[in-house]
């Protein structure tokens, strides 16, 4: 159920459409794109689908499987292996160091240590290559379906590859996860001692827009790194990948995730302020629908009642651009025959809402009552329509019967003349 489920969100996600209006928001990163939560519209996008290399940004991933499929509560113990080929970021984990998972998890997705990564991945599947398969089939359940991972922490390997829709798509999932979304807005973090390290560690979030008063250059204003309502996510880097961070954000009522790939730098942060900045600045969030809008009354064949009253099922809320909202069209569609019996509740067509041309989003019409079939109705049609045969039956014989009459009439005059 949970897999269909999503699948009906992702192909309501695929009925809207990108709206952005911007030719160029002047972004350093290759591959960009900015959405809305609430509503699953993209707002803008730039090389979306372009495969490239994610870096740290991989952890996402990782941590919300780790969140679902474990327990944070876990005592989990270090390998021998782990601590001596891992590379780049980790916490200094030790062979036989014991910790919770729900450490291990922080590490993971606040220090970004890719030893934490490899321990959980041992832990949740057994193997690293266990892992990874639960990755790729957790990937493609979400609809990102350019993503191939090859390991749960980013480092660089030529087939570990996604793209900057598919990292929306799975951080957007992610955030919907209480634990993933309070972990991840919080930047630091600490670590008590273990049975290994007689000292507490300390870690801090390489995502700036949590916290930094660093200035950037965005458009031309100096302004502080740190993005006011900013609540997440993750931030990657390796020399093939560049910079790469996955952002959230809310405020104004309005949630939205932006992701940059293969920046330059602290450009990275520029991009997304750019990115959150377009979202604000030229959208807003409308209802288009609501529910229980009455919409018409319909006719229904072979009812006890010959019209029914449709109403809007749900509230639809779409992302347009600022004061579009009288240029939105709707066009009204019925099933194609409106029968009895009908229930109370039951869809008997939708509506789709257009701006431009480009749809909106879709709402189903639902009756407002249940409607009998009418029995009788039904029964004098069907005697109607069989005295209707045996009355033309009796024509055709009359006028057949007439016909050979006064033939008969004609050749007898013929004869006595």
């Amino acid at each position: 159920m949970k897999k269909v489920t999503i699948l009906i969100s992702l192909l309501l996600l695929m009925a809207t459409y990108s709206i952005s209006f911007a030719d160029d928001l002047n972004l350093t990163a290759e591959s960009a794109i900015l959405a809305d939560v609430d509503t699953g519209q993209i707002l803008y996008e730039k090389n979306p689908h372009l495969k490239l290399h994610p870096a740290s940004t991989t952890k996402i991933m990782t941590g919300i499987l780790a969140i679902e499929l474990g327990n944070p509560n876990d005592i989990v113990t270090v390998n021998d292996e782990t601590p001596y080929i891992i590379k780049g970021s980790h916490i200094a984990l030790e062979p036989g160091e014991q910790l919770s998972l729900d450490d291990l998890i922080h590490a993971l997705l606040i220090e970004s240590a890719n030893d934490s990564a490899l321990v959980i991945a041992n832990h949740i599947a057994g193997s690293t290559e266990k892992f990874v398969k639960l990755m790729n089939e957790k990937a493609k359940e979400l609809g990102a379906m350019d993503t191939n991972f090859t390991n749960p922490h980013g480092l660089t390997d030529e087939n570990h590859l996604t793209t900057a829709y598919d990292l929306y798509l799975m951080a957007k999932y992610a955030m919907e996860n209480e634990i993933f979304r309070e972990i991840v807005s919080n930047y630091t973090y600490t670590i008590p001692p273990t049975n290994k390290k007689s000292e507490s560690r300390y870690l801090k979030s390489e995502n700036k827009l949590l916290y930094s008063t660093e200035k950037i250059n965005v458009d031309g204003n100096l302004v502080p790194i740190k993005y006011d309502g900013a609540n997440g996510i993750k931030t990657g880097y390796t020399t093939e990948a560049g910079n790469c961070l996955v952002a959230s954000v809310e405020k104004n009522n309005r949630r939205l995730i932006a992701v940059a790939l293969k920046s330059n730098g602290k450009e990275v942060f520029a991009d997304i302020h750019k990115l959150f900045n377009y979202g604000f600045h030229n959208f807003q969030n409308v209802n288009v629908a609501n529910e229980n809008e009455f919409v018409d009354n319909f006719k229904v064949e072979n009812g006890t009642i010959p019209f029914v009253a449709g109403i809007v099922k749900n509230n639809l809320i779409c992302s347009i651009p600022i004061d579009s909202s009288d240029e939105i069209t709707k066009k009204v569609i019925l099933n194609e025959e409106l029968k009895a019996p009908i229930e109370k509740g039951q869809a008997i067509g939708k509506i789709e809402y257009y701006l431009d041309d480009n749809l909106l989003g879709t709402v189903d019409i639902i009756s407002t009552m249940a409607i009998e079939k009418n029995n009788l109705s039904m029964f004098l049609h069907q005697i109607i329509g069989k005295w209707y045969i045996v009355v033309l039956f009796l024509v055709v014989v009359a006028r057949a019967y007439i016909v050979m009459k006064k033939r008969r009439k004609k050749k007898y005059r013929k004869a006595y003349f």
